[in-house]
């Protein structure tokens, strides 16, 4: 061997490990160099591509959600905003009652004024852009749930847990609504990213416990999923009082004062909302009167419905994922046998704990090695197809239908009247017409007087409805100049809508599974002249 290179390769054995150690930092430091500037990891922390092409992947979402889900998703946020700036529009029962609190319709408020200070409020932007700014924060929190996977698991496990997310039918068909259980869902997703589980290198108490406090001053339910990842924290945290004094009593009456100051300016006066909304919807149950089930059903019904196809690889993932995510399981079980006891019971209330699913149901995909194409193949085209369907054919009707009402408000708003005779808060309102029509529909609050006997007004109407509206129209001069119902209900008043000179003009298709008062078709009658009406 050469002396020189004799030399070279003994001082070499001869070097520390300090140095070898700093020289591999080094080169990894260069490599991360490299990957930032040629855009690795430009956004949230992960390859910018990633996270661009998941943007994009929500934006085509909310295009392709052109249904009605539930009423709230409208009047509990956007015609609430639209009040708060516009002045005018209809406020439900719950805000008289002061059951819901302004924070989260403040948010799309905001967005409201500034369109309106930009002279750029017209109703398809008072339409999209709130549900647009909704699919941006999904974006970023199915990011989160990737990023956070790669901590807890490795790489190939958390690509598969993001593929279950996105694949979701539930979640492409809520993600992108104006729900407050699609807020508190993208809240909780961000606050696990920060939530001290075992592996995750982006601790922090007071970010991940300020998420919840905010997911909770918008629905208060949303700390039923909470319960058991907070006691768990509390309980293997070495310096409780530290945790209690400087993280979250701070965080807690920080958030809570926001929304005591935001409702003191918008109720005119000091109320707790959180607490009238648990002791109505918790400690009274009076949300029954909107329906009960069974308490199995979430567990027969609901979370296999909303699982869907995800279902069998959410039970093998259970099974085969590693302890440290156990934390993951209790917190859905825990969220479910909560919601079991309450009477009144929907497939959203579950829909925050559907990303825990997922990542049982990527750690069951990581595990499958021969039939995971077929896996793939089987979950993408089924969830594809129900997430369309849903998206864009079941329960459209009722949004379709306000799009042929804003003529309306082109032609001759002051003239025009709509009356719309259905289940009580089947369609959007003022946020989906954006002008100060005319508008009616049947009222349904519960009795908060503790009558043995009560009807709403809708429940009086779906009694005898040509009987009520011979009752409520004695008069041709208070008659609408415009009448929405479902196609059920055409043959049973079709006498009144003669009589009085309505003429079928338009009809949506609504939904191929009508049920009880609701049908598969919208019908809009309007009133004509009786000498138009006789030609």
């Amino acid at each position: 061997m050469d002396p020189e290179r004799s030399l070279a390769f003994r001082g070499f054995q001869k070097r520390s490990p300090e140095k070898v150690k700093l020289r591999k930092r080094k080169s990894a430091l260069y490599a991360g160099a490299q990957d930032q500037g040629s855009g690795g990891r430009g956004l949230l922390g992960e390859n910018t591509y990633l996270v661009l092409l998941t943007v994009a992947f929500r934006v085509l979402n909310c295009a392709l959600v052109q249904t009605s889900f539930v009423p709230d998703e409208y009047w509990q946020s956007l015609e609430v905003a639209h009040r708060m700036v516009f002045n005018y529009g209809y406020l439900t029962w719950e805000w008289t009652e002061q059951l819901r609190g302004y924070t989260y319709p403040l948010i799309f408020a905001s967005i409201y004024k500034i369109l309106y200070l930009l002279g750029k409020d017209s109703v398809q932007l008072l339409i999209w852009i709130p549900r647009l700014g909704q699919a941006l924060l999904s974006a970023v929190a199915d990011v989160r749930l990737y990023s956070l996977m790669k901590q807890l698991e490795n790489q190939e496990v958390a690509r598969w847990v993001f593929f279950c997310q996105l694949t979701s039918w539930f979640t492409w068909y809520c993600c992108t609504r104006t729900l407050t259980n699609t807020m508190e869902t993208v809240l909780t997703i961000i606050a696990l990213f920060y939530y001290p589980l075992e592996g995750s290198k982006t601790r922090s108490s007071v970010k991940y416990s300020s998420l919840v406090a905010l997911a909770f001053l918008i629905r208060p339910t949303a700390v039923i999923p909470w319960v058991p990842l907070l006691l768990r924290h509390f309980w293997q945290e070495q310096s409780k009082l530290n945790l209690l004094l400087h993280h979250f009593l701070p965080v807690g009456f920080v958030t809570l004062s926001l929304s005591l100051m935001i409702d003191r300016i918008f109720f005119g006066q000091w109320t707790l909302v959180q607490f009238n909304f648990l002791k109505f919807n918790v400690l009274q149950n009076l949300g029954t009167f909107y329906g009960s089930h069974p308490w199995h059903w979430y567990f027969s019904q609901g979370f296999p419905v909303v699982l869907g196809t995800h279902l069998p690889f959410f039970v093998h993932g259970c099974l085969r994922a590693p302890k440290r995510l156990q934390t993951l399981l209790l917190a859905v079980l825990w969220t479910l046998l909560v919601y079991s006891m309450l009477g009144h019971k929907e497939f959203r209330f579950i829909y925050p704990v559907v990303p825990f699913c997922m990542v049982f149901c990527g750690c069951s995909l990581a595990q499958l090695k021969t039939h995971r194409k077929a896996a793939l193949g089987f979950l993408l085209l089924s969830n594809t197809s129900l997430a369309l369907y849903t998206g864009l054919v079941h329960q459209r009707g009722t949004l379709d239908v306000m799009s042929h009402i804003q003529k309306l408000c082109q032609d001759r708003p002051s003239k025009a009247s709509v009356f719309v005779m259905m289940p009580c808060h089947s369609t959007p309102h003022y946020s989906h017409i954006h002008c100060p029509l005319a508008m009616r529909f049947l009222q349904c609050p519960p009795d908060l007087t503790g009558k043995t006997h009560y009807l709403d007004e809708a429940g009086m109407f779906y009694l005898n409805p040509l009987h009520w509206l011979h009752q409520e129209f004695q008069h041709n001069t208070s008659l609408p100049s415009h009448l929405i119902i479902f196609n059920v209900l055409e043959k049973e008043i079709s006498a009144f809508l003669i009589s009085r000179n309505y003429e079928k003009t338009a009809v949506f298709f609504h939904t191929h599974l009508p049920e009880g008062r609701t049908g598969s078709h919208v019908y809009v009658y309007e009133r004509k002249s009786n000498e138009k009406f006789n030609r």
